[in-house]
């Protein structure tokens, strides 16, 4: 598995189109990176990147765009409505996939004293990077901004990790280090003041406000320091400020767990309060790109408020949580650009991406893959989607009530199983493929004989795997469209029994690719294993589906 690196540095530049192009150019010359996201903001006067790849690569990249950074920005004259204290104001690495936070830290710290001592920039390693409890957070370390560098150098407390103990007015300093996933969220409002704003901020904040008294003066404690109300928000950072650019305040926030603190559950608190005081959210604002799994989870969480049903496709799980949180109200939120997974994976150009009639194409051609194998898998996907529709139209439905937990549960899994089973279309086409290019290696030397032999097992194996994986799905499958058939919408019983039988047509399929492919392998243990499971799940799943047959023929 590949090693992916999300960065996203924060450029204290958000009106020169020009800067900004030359510090994103710098990070994508790097060779294997992928320029995600570069998110301007004019009053914020605040740019962030969002770029991934492969961990041997991404600190160079990081470093060219420090440098560039470097080189157009002079912090002396920078002014703007975001808390700031560099050019590069933070550099978070953010463990994507293949990776471990303890390799993350390794590469933290080579940034930050290539950057250093390269660039002359003072560097604080910060969040799980940060070597004493002070510099764990942002703001901490940030706290007073630019202006008070020159101040704060004097102190031997504010000593930097790397780089020069010494202020550099042009570059100010930067803040390195790896955090995990965190939202940068802003809610929209329907007022320009800036003060309402900053009243919820403080109200919904993890940290919360100073405690007053009846006289509103300042609570303290024995050692003289304000008595803190704890906000309404865990792992929550907020403020608030008016940007002349939209016309309206925004609550601003940082969202550093969204598992414990969604997107949702920020955007119903901010709406309460601002309720309280009169006026309402209109919408709200993504900075940079969100993960897939917190939009999924803001979506489901909206479905369910609604009562409908969470086992739809994803696409429409999406879609309902952008529109329920209003993302496109301050501009255009398209979620194969701001959603990091798919902005990673790109535009498809896989078999799954093709039209009905261009996969029939491609499968019709004189080429040897795709053939049974992709097909009964696409077979075992259809057999998942009708399962799920049918669960759809059985949910909520006068009558079925008793079945809606059922009837959900059905609906989420046969979604996941779908997907799965779209991926296995490729994987099979794939697999094969790789099966002859193995043969096709060199056997001139007794070294290539061998390498080509290794080559010709492992790809063996795959080549029967990958149906077994299908058939194992396929045997799941068909008891979850079993269920929706005998328990589900009476007016879908034929659309329940295509789903049986396209299951039943899949697992077929996907035994005779694995017979058909286990002679291949020259390891008999591991084919004896593979055939006795093959043999087990096709005969439970045949059973199943002439069983099935013979109810809905009594009952059409």
């Amino acid at each position: 598995m590949k090693k992916l690196v999300e960065c996203v540095p924060n450029f204290s530049e958000g009106r020169d189109k020009s800067v900004i192009d030359s510090i994103a150019a710098a990070i994508s010359s790097v060779d294997g990176i992928k320029l995600l996201n570069v998110d301007m903001g004019f009053d914020t006067n605040r740019t962030v990147v969002t770029f991934a790849g492969e961990a041997d690569i991404v600190v160079e990249a990081g470093f060219r765009g420090m440098k560039k950074a470097a080189e157009l920005i002079d912090m002396s004259k920078q002014t703007g409505e975001h808390p700031r204290m560099g050019a590069t104001d933070v550099f978070p690495f953010i463990p994507l996939s293949g990776i471990s936070v303890d390799e993350c830290l390794l590469l933290a710290e080579e940034l930050a004293q290539k950057a250093g001592n390269e660039l002359g920039i003072p560097i604080y390693l910060y969040a799980k990077s940060a070597k004493t409890k002070e510099r764990v957070r942002l703001p901490d370390i940030r706290a007073g901004e630019y202006e008070a560098l020159p101040e704060k150098f004097k102190s031997g407390d504010f000593r930097p990790d790397f780089g020069p103990h010494s202020f550099n007015a042009e570059t100010g300093v930067t803040a390195v280090g790896v955090r995990d996933f965190l939202l940068a969220y802003n809610i929209n409002l329907s007022t320009r003041d800036k003060k309402i704003a900053g009243d919820i901020a403080l109200t919904v904040r993890e940290k919360g406000r100073a405690k007053r008294d009846s006289k509103g003066v300042i609570i303290r404690d024995t050692e003289g320091k304000a008595v803190k109300v704890p906000g309404r928000l865990s792992n929550c950072q907020a403020g608030g400020w008016y940007i002349d650019e939209y016309g309206y305040a925004q609550v601003t926030m940082n969202l550093t767990n969204f598992h414990e603190t969604g997107l949702h559950k920020a955007f119903d608190i901010v709406s309460e309060e601002a309720a309280k005081r009169g006026i309402r959210v209109t919408g709200s604002e993504a900075i940079g790109l969100l993960p897939r799994e917190a939009l999924l989870d803001a979506g489901k969480y909206y479905l369910e408020k609604m009562g409908k049903n969470t086992g739809v496709p994803e696409k429409a799980i999406i879609n309902t949580a952008v529109l329920a949180l209003g993302l496109n109200d301050t501009s255009s939120f398209v979620p194969g650009e701001r959603v990091v997974e798919y902005a990673i994976r790109g535009e498809s150009k896989g078999l799954t991406s093709l039209t009905i009639a261009g996969f029939i194409d491609e499968l019709s051609s004189d080429s040897m893959a795709p053939g049974g194998g992709s097909v009964s898998a696409l077979s075992g996907a259809l057999s998942a989607g009708l399962t799920s529709m049918v669960a759809n139209l059985t949910f909520g439905k006068k009558g079925y009530e008793r079945s809606n937990k059922k009837m959900k549960d059905i609906s989420v899994r046969a979604q996941e199983l779908k997907v799965k089973l779209l991926d296995l279309v490729e994987s099979d086409t794939n697999a094969f493929n790789s099966y002859i290019s193995a043969l096709r290696l060199p056997r001139k030397s007794q070294t290539e004989i061998l390498e080509r032999a290794k080559a010709v097992e492992d790809a063996s194996r795959t080549i029967t795997l990958v149906p077994l994986d299908t058939l194992r799905l396929c045997r799941e499958i068909i008891t979850l469209a079993e269920t929706v058939l005998k328990r589900g919408n009476k007016n879908a019983l034929s659309d329940a029994f295509v789903g049986v039988s396209q299951a039943n047509t899949a697992g077929e399929g996907a035994y005779l690719n694995v017979r058909i492919n286990l002679p291949e392998v020259k390891d008999r243990e591991f084919a004896d294993k593979v055939l006795k499971e093959a043999d087990i799940l096709i005969d439970e799943i045949s059973g199943i589906h002439r069983r099935l047959f013979t109810y809905v023929r009594k009952n059409v």
